[in-house]
């Protein structure tokens, strides 16, 4: 591995053991996250409430000195309370434009599913282009700008389900799910006087989290490799069960996910174990189900892993 790509290895490590220090046994969510950022994705953290999800996305915005914005989705909220809005300054008699929360590197859209679909596009263009469009002027966002999504997957009442072409516009979901009771007593005792997230600074700038995307684009794969990660993806479309397969969007997330796991290994190329790792967690939520196979108890994330062992891997 070159000097440069090695440096990113070190930024991304230091930047996940700083998190650690705050998000106790959930190494693989940190993982995730980390790949996804250094990939240049977006994540949807979809669990129950109190499970870190808000913890994570501060601790990882505070590891690389980044500005952090959060937004409680509500179905009262509007688009231009997400992208800004122009107001009229009386002493210079023009509209001035009060940037919205997107202009950021790091945004928190706490509970996504709650506002109303007309608001949700509004995030989704920022997600997918970098950009806004506001009053006719389009307004670019920061060089990082990175959204972490969350849903509650149980409560139903009230929300606006995420449509098709915005689940697919994240690079990955996951859930992190509850730790064990000897990690969950080490966080009480953590936060018995003071939450851990007041300890932590920066071990990394943006200019560094810049420089890891770039190594991300050095790490090589194998055509074989590409090969096989359309062979899954392609396997999604028309499987007994699936109304809706992965689209190409999904093949390129995998092979950027693939090697930014590589990347946070120390590798300098991806291996067929990487492209397993990034399977579930970036095709499962891309996924539509017909209501059969739903009712049968068929989750996306069984028919990811069910491609996945059908699917010979090259060695």
């Amino acid at each position: 591995m070159n000097r440069n790509d090695s440096g990113a290895t070190a930024a991304l490590t230091a930047i996940g053991r700083n998190i650690g220090r705050v998000m106790r046994g959930q190494e693989l969510a940190v993982r995730r996250l980390l790949a996804a950022f250094a990939a240049g994705g977006h994540v949807l953290l979809e669990d129950s409430p109190g499970t870190g999800k808000t913890t994570l996305a501060k601790a990882l915005a505070r590891s690389v000195g980044a500005e952090f914005q959060r937004v409680q989705f509500t179905a009262d909220l509007m688009p231009s309370d997400i992208v800004g809005v122009s107001v009229y300054d009386q002493e210079r008699r023009e509209f001035r434009f009060h940037e919205g929360p997107v202009f950021t590197h790091v945004l928190l859209a706490d509970e996504i599913n709650r506002a109303s679909p007309r608001t949700q596009s509004a995030l989704l263009e920022a997600m997918a282009e970098g950009q806004v469009s506001v009053e006719g002027k389009t307004r670019k966002l920061a060089s990082v700008f990175f959204v972490i999504a969350t849903q509650n997957p149980v409560e139903f009442q009230g929300t606006y389900p995420l449509p098709e072409a915005q689940m697919d516009r994240f690079m990955m979901r996951f859930r992190p799910g509850y730790v064990d009771p000897e990690r969950e007593l080490e966080i009480l005792s953590d936060q018995e006087r003071s939450h851990p997230l007041e300890t932590i600074g920066p071990v990394a700038s943006v200019e560094d989290v810049l420089a890891v995307r770039e190594g991300v684009r050095a790490v090589r794969i194998a055509e074989e490799l590409k090969r096989h990660i359309i062979a899954v993806v392609r396997a999604t479309r028309g499987r007994p069960g699936v109304e809706l397969g992965a689209s190409p969007r999904a093949s390129l997330a995998m092979m950027h996910a693939a090697r930014a796991l590589a990347l946070l290994d120390g590798s300098d190329f991806a291996t067929p174990e990487h492209v397993r790792e990034a399977a579930v967690p970036v095709i499962a939520h891309r996924l539509v189900l017909d209501p059969q196979a739903r009712f049968s108890g068929l989750t996306p994330e069984a028919v990811v892993e069910e491609i996945l062992s059908e699917t010979p891997s090259p060695v």
